[in-house]
């Protein structure tokens, strides 16, 4: 196992959290417009969007348990973004029929962003964040520890 695998690590998770802020951000921003995309000719909301995480590595959480207990060298992992999906979710609704995106019926099409479920969306990955800096400190605290035991 290399002295920079916790580096590694907290880097990648810092790298995922900081994503996971920038498209909550990017769905609150978007949470009334009505005119995201142009599809065959009419104008479509915004749909939310929201990231997936899997881990880096190739081999499963057991077999890296397995070999860490056995004391062979375990190929450490962090976390990557797969993708970032958009929600299929049905658009809200709201009766408008002074809007000029209201259809015939005179509803509105709004974008299915739930600003409740983003603001905890929001403070998870920011906890997430705070938590891979801490571990990225402890690492580093660690390695000044051990450079000081040489002198």
């Amino acid at each position: 196992m290399s002295l920079f695998n916790g580096f590694n690590i907290s880097a990648s998770g810092l790298t995922a959290n900081r994503l996971r802020m920038d498209v909550v951000s990017s769905n609150i921003a978007n949470a009334n417009t009505t005119r995201a995309q142009l599809v065959n000719g009419e104008w479509v909301p915004y749909r939310r969007k929201s990231v997936e995480l899997t881990q880096s590595g190739k081999s499963p959480f057991a077999l890296q348990l397995q070999s860490a207990l056995q004391k062979e060298s375990a190929k450490v992992s962090g976390v990557i973004v797969t993708r970032i999906r958009e929600d299929q979710t049905p658009f809200n609704l709201s009766y408008d029929p002074a809007n000029p995106d209201a259809d015939e019926n005179g509803y509105v099409q709004l974008p299915n962003v739930d600003p409740i479920k983003e603001m905890v969306d929001l403070m998870s990955a920011t906890r997430s964040y705070e938590a891979n800096v801490t571990a990225l400190n402890a690492s580093k605290n660690m390695f000044m520890k051990a450079l000081e035991i040489g002198k």
